[in-house]
């Protein structure tokens, strides 16, 4: 399994509605919020055969109210 973070901007005021629509679809770890340029950060563990841009695409960049996500990719825990 590969680590993952994404952030998100939420539309003002939409924050809570999609930090709850993004538990319900069960795929990410933890999930926080945060201060800053985004709202929302989320550790996603993706499994390594699986492509990430659609992984996401298919599992949480289609949730209503997200108007912009930034993803890190990581490579090694220390």
């Amino acid at each position: 399994m590969r680590a993952v973070f994404v952030q998100f901007r939420c539309e003002p005021g939409k924050t809570y509605q999609v930090a709850e629509a993004i538990y319900d679809r069960e795929v990410v770890s933890e999930l926080f919020s945060t201060s800053g340029d985004f709202d929302l950060i989320a550790k996603i563990y993706i499994p390594e055969d699986e492509d990430v841009g659609r992984f996401l695409s298919e599992k949480l960049f289609d949730i209503p109210h997200i108007s912009r996500t930034l993803t890190t990719m990581t490579f090694r825990a220390f």
